[in-house]
């Protein structure tokens, strides 16, 4: 069955409109949907705890740079999906968690990791079939 067939009504466009900040909706999904937060995020997800120090996060991703990686984990602690903590030892040592915000976004995170991987070669077929024409 269809995705379409399972639905009993049509969505409704004008519900991207009727939340309370319509601008979250695209500020948000533009944030969390970007390549290097979802794989941070799902990172996280690996380590006891969810806990991993900046080192152990870098090296769980290919071609991230540090400062993207920086930046990435700012804007994440910044929206309350990620926590830092620092311990006063020599030399100090840096934490990041996943938040309960952030631990609520795995599941839809999981699904979309899913959907790309059941998906990615139909995708790349019809890629490559329109850049034939």
């Amino acid at each position: 069955m269809s995705t379409r067939e399972k639905r009993t009504a049509p969505p409704d466009p004008a519900n991207l409109c009727k939340s309370k900040d319509p601008g979250a909706i695209r500020e948000i999904l533009t944030k969390v949907g970007d390549k290097w937060s979802i794989f941070i995020l799902l990172t996280l997800e690996m380590f006891p705890d969810w806990r991993a120090r900046f080192s152990e996060i870098e090296k769980c991703i290919p071609g991230i740079s540090q400062k993207m990686l920086t930046v990435t984990l700012r804007n994440l602690e910044r929206d309350g999906l990620v926590s830092r903590e620092v311990f006063p030892e020599i030399p100090p040592r840096v934490e990041y968690q996943l938040t309960e915000l952030g631990e609520s976004l795995l599941d839809p995170l999981q699904n979309l990791l899913n959907w790309v991987n059941t998906n990615a070669e139909q995708v790349r077929a019809s890629q490559n079939r329109y850049d034939e024409k």
